[in-house]
């Protein structure tokens, strides 16, 4: 705080800077890689540049040196030197850049080769939702339903198309009940009576012989009984 001559006081005006934020800036490979090379290239131009110079201070030093001005030939030599350190600075400045040139085309391409692998993963675990193993057994319980149902379909229509076709069960309980029957009216079937064997004396196969002293009528019938005999 300050006073002035006439014993007031002296205001002192403070200014406060408005601090500008800084945003940073995120650089991107691609640019930076460009600029790089531009930066290499401009320390190129400078070598060359100081290249010829060196080339025209040694040119110039040979021909001080022919006409006895040594003086002048040092001063040369020593320009040239100058220049020399400079393009070794120039050269390291390059390896340098070259460095950051290499270090960040192979970070990006890390970099997208990791985006390209995240890709891949995200791809995979979106596949592997939409097709987890549970989905996978519903759909083969489908396809086994739907191969079944086609089995039957298809049998269904193979199937012969028979109007007088009846249920077998249905024949053969009517089978069995006709022979049933049969076996009942057989049953039923009165026994006929055994014929009685009558022992009767054999047929003989000579003729019967002549009995003595008979008459012509009794000898005629005994022809006739032998006949009636031999005809039985």
């Amino acid at each position: 705080m300050s006073w002035n001559f006439f014993g007031s006081k002296k205001k002192e005006s403070t200014t406060t800077a408005a601090s500008t934020p800084r945003t940073a800036s995120k650089a991107d490979p691609g640019t930076s890689i460009v600029k790089l090379r531009e930066a290499i290239a401009t320390q190129e131009k400078r070598e060359q540049h100081l290249e010829r110079k060196i080339d025209s201070l040694t040119k110039e030093a040979k021909e001080k040196m022919a006409k006895k001005d040594k003086k002048g030939a040092l001063f040369c030599l020593k320009r040239k030197k100058m220049y020399e350190a400079e393009v070794d600075k120039i050269q390291n400045v390059k390896m340098t850049l070259e460095t950051q040139v290499m270090n960040l085309e192979s970070a990006a391409q890390n970099a997208e080769t990791f985006g390209a692998m995240k890709t891949g993963t995200d791809a995979m675990k979106k596949i592997r939702q939409d097709v987890g193993i549970e989905k996978v057994d519903d759909m083969m319980d489908d396809i086994r339903e739907e191969m079944e149902t086609a089995n039957e379909i298809s049998n269904a229509i193979a199937q012969p198309i028979d109007p007088l076709m009846t249920d077998e069960d249905e024949l053969l309980a009517e089978l069995e009940g006709l022979e049933q029957d049969d076996l009942e009216a057989e049953l039923l079937k009165p026994t006929p009576a055994a014929k009685t064997e009558i022992d009767l004396p054999s047929v003989p196969s000579s003729k019967l012989p002549e009995v003595a002293g008979a008459s012509k009528d009794e000898e005629e019938e005994l022809r006739k009984l032998e006949a009636e005999i031999a005809g039985m």
